[in-house]
């Protein structure tokens, strides 16, 4: 008889783990996903998202292969009804501001509120702050997105999907948090996703940014 412990990382390796990419238009939520899936950025390259698309993408986390189904949806107002109906089957959501635009930040607030309202309880949420790299055109700092994140008890880190600079420590991160939630014996102790994340930033030194 194969342990349930076993049977989990089973199930963990053929099904997909969705993954929603929200926050305001032009936030760089499409470079963020095509860094991530592709490893490059395309200047200039993107209209706004219509309506919702999607990526699968296979991370290994602890030699466990986890599959992520990312959707990349439509800041747009008018496509938010289409965006609350996928909030539903998400177990994980990355919500992002973008540095350089202060009503980007102003808005998150609004998109919390929506996520507890229409997400399950136990949904992964984290919160980037986009364009890293824009640092001369700031209008966020750092510590304002590190505040807001510790507000609603949500991981934090500043992105740049134009260097990549965090971008694949994100999903890692969600992934990482997915894997231990669906596959924790239970005399294991629970994976702390704010430290794993603070432990990586500092081996790779990925804050010449901030």
């Amino acid at each position: 008889r194969i342990p349930s412990f076993s049977l989990k990382l089973v199930c963990l390796s053929f099904a997909f783990l969705q993954t929603i990419l929200v926050g305001d238009s032009g936030v760089g939520k499409t470079s963020l996903l095509v860094q991530f899936d592709q490893g490059k950025f395309i200047p200039g390259s993107f209209s706004a998202t219509v309506g919702i698309g999607f990526t699968n993408k296979e991370v290994t986390v602890d030699n466990v292969k986890v599959k992520l189904q990312i959707w990349d949806t439509a800041g747009q107002e008018r496509f938010r009804s289409v965006t609350h109906a996928y909030y539903r089957d998400a177990h994980a959501l990355l919500l992002l501001y973008d540095i350089t635009n202060k009503s980007s930040f102003d808005n998150i607030r609004a998109w919390l509120t929506e996520i507890h309202e229409y997400a399950q309880t136990d949904v992964v949420i984290m919160l980037l702050g986009n364009k890293a790299d824009m640092s001369s055109e700031r209008a966020i700092r750092r510590d304002e997105g590190e505040r807001l994140a510790r507000e609603y008890s949500v991981p934090f880190m500043e992105t740049s999907a134009k260097t990549g600079v965090n971008v694949e420590l994100a999903f890692t991160a969600v992934a990482k948090e997915l894997k231990h939630r669906a596959a924790r014996h239970p005399n294991e102790s629970k994976f702390q996703i704010h430290e794993y994340i603070e432990s990586q930033k500092e081996k790779s030194g990925c804050c010449s940014y901030f």
